[in-house]
């Protein structure tokens, strides 16, 4: 007979799903037990770590990523990992396990007392199934409510017992129906809606297209660019988003808007109508009173996430598929007969310096990447010089966290690699984000995945320093990290490591590195701050 626990791992392979990440604990050994030889297990030493390496792999490679994680400690290390990957549009099914069921009610040790209540609000369905022989049902309903729109994480807990369950026949064939089904939700916005938004792009007289990470996500970037080079279109990249949805080495496109009211709206001062496509409107932080819009614009949004089109503070929004939507969109709107925008300059060349500026560091590090690099960042106080410097051209070469919170980088990077071993991977991770996720090197390590981390060490925490000036708040303890060694650290877990002594040297370990294929490399890289500015 068909046990819930074989019903589970062929349910996964229906979904194309034969990686687990996981850290297991004792409530989890019934999953694993005589896991499947066609399986991958990626073990993760802590648990936001683990969550982190399945938003890389989701987001490399576009299918839902598979998280079991030990009850109610583990969901809780965790949580930071989960919210990140919420604010990311991460499709993910996390999972838990749970005490048995005959001791749930008296709260044994190990019990997940409210486990569905546990990760909320942080995931966008959470469950624990009333029966074992509703464990695979419940987890066709994950899978299926972590791929429709806006996509995200979802959670399950899995009582211990459950697994050794035998189905019987008819409850066999209910699992293997569940199996097999699929949704699709890519639908276009109406026609009569295209076509207002289609007549409102003729009549304006200089609109705009601010482009979000879900263009990348939802493969929309090709439409993104049609529409663009349709209609003549300025682009920009929405503020703090987590990857790159238009080509930014393509003549149409300015740069990233500022993340704050008054700086955003007089960037886009000049234009009467701001098309937002896959981004929400906006994502601000810090505050600097002003405006949304400038005075005279009107704004549309075009995005798949109902919550963002309801909360937008200004404009109308468009609820639909992007790819489908732009293309129709870009058949109907009026061909531009004015002259093609012009590119945007290069960044001026860094004088040299000792010790290495931010800026001539990664510099440094876009010379000697291949061109197929897979960015990874996380390095707050850097972000704004690495998005002038390193100028994505290609759909899914991106990625950072919308969310927020550190630890993201350092394990995304390793997922990222284990998804798409055919790219380099490199990531930038200041070493105060590295250390939130240091046992992510651990991984690498193990897994022999040739990933690149570069580190641009200022022994500090650049950007709350930043904060605090721009926030008038001096005086602030616990901003300063001296002593730290991450070459020491990365051998401690088993990566070979260099320290860089100025820029050439940094470009020759860059070179070397990602042409190499058998394991991680850390270079560290002592640098010196360059704020960003609003």
């Amino acid at each position: 007979m068909t046990t819930v626990r074989a019903a589970v791992f062929e349910l996964l392979r229906a979904h194309g799903v034969t990686t687990v990440f996981g850290n297991p604990g004792s409530t989890e050994l019934p999953f694993l037990q005589d896991f499947p030889d066609d399986f991958r297990y990626v073990l993760g030493l802590q648990e936001a770590v683990v969550v982190g390496m399945a938003d890389g792999f989701a987001q490399a490679t576009g299918a839902t990523a598979f998280v079991n994680l030990h009850t109610a400690p583990g969901v809780g290390n965790a949580m930071g990992a989960i919210l990140n990957a919420a604010a990311n549009h991460t499709p993910m099914v996390v999972t838990a396990g749970q005490q048995v069921r005959a001791m749930v009610t008296m709260e044994a040790l190990l019990t997940n007392v409210d486990a569905t209540l546990l990760p909320r609000p942080a995931v966008k369905w959470a469950y624990e199934p009333p029966r074992a022989q509703d464990v695979p049902a419940a987890l066709a309903r994950a899978f299926h409510m972590a791929e429709t729109a806006p996509r995200g994480p979802v959670f399950l807990s899995l009582p211990m017992d459950d697994f050794d369950v035998e189905l019987d026949e008819a409850e066999a064939a209910a699992a293997r129906e569940v199996a097999r089904r699929h949704v699709t939700d890519a639908t276009a916005a109406d026609e009569p809606a295209i076509e207002a938004l289609a007549r409102r792009l003729d009549a304006a007289v200089n609109p705009v297209l601010v482009t979000g990470g879900s263009v990348d996500a939802e493969g929309a970037w090709d439409a993104a660019v049609a529409l663009a080079e349709r209609r003549g279109l300025p682009v920009w990249a929405s503020p703090v988003e987590g990857r790159v949805g238009f080509p930014e080495d393509h003549p149409h496109y300015r740069g990233v808007l500022p993340p704050a009211l008054a700086p955003l709206a007089r960037t886009l001062e000049g234009h009467d109508l701001v098309l937002v496509v896959g981004a929400p409107v906006f994502r601000y932080y810090p505050y600097v009173a002003g405006p949304v819009l400038p005075e005279g614009a009107e704004l549309v949004l075009l995005t798949s996430d109902p919550g963002e089109a309801a909360r937008a503070p200004a404009g109308d929004a468009l609820v639909a598929g992007l790819r489908p939507t732009l293309e129709r969109l870009t058949e109907l709107v009026r061909k531009a007969d004015g002259p093609a925008p012009v590119a945007r300059q290069e960044p001026p060349a860094q004088a040299p310096s000792e010790p290495m500026s931010a800026v001539t560091a990664l510099a440094a590090v876009a010379s000697a990447a291949p061109p197929e690099t897979l960015w990874v960042n996380e390095s707050p106080s850097s972000l704004q010089a690495f998005r002038e410097l390193i100028r994505v051209g290609r759909p899914g070469s991106f990625l950072t966290t919308t969310g927020g919170g550190l630890g993201f980088g350092l394990a995304a990077a390793v997922g990222a690699q284990l998804g798409r071993p055919e790219r380099p991977v490199v990531a930038v991770i200041g070493d105060g984000s590295a250390q939130y996720a240091i046992t992510a090197l651990w991984t690498a390590a193990a897994c022999r995945a040739p990933v690149t981390f570069v580190i641009p060490a200022n022994r500090e925490y650049a950007i709350l320093k930043w904060f605090g000036r721009f926030e008038n708040t001096p005086g602030v303890p616990g901003l300063d990290l001296p002593g730290l060694d991450l070459c020491a650290l990365a051998r401690g877990y088993g990566v070979t490591a260099h320290r860089a002594t100025d820029a050439a040297h940094l470009a020759e370990l860059v070179a070397a590195a990602t042409a190499a294929t058998d394991g991680p490399v850390l270079i560290e890289a002592p640098v010196t701050t360059v704020p960003p500015t609003l």
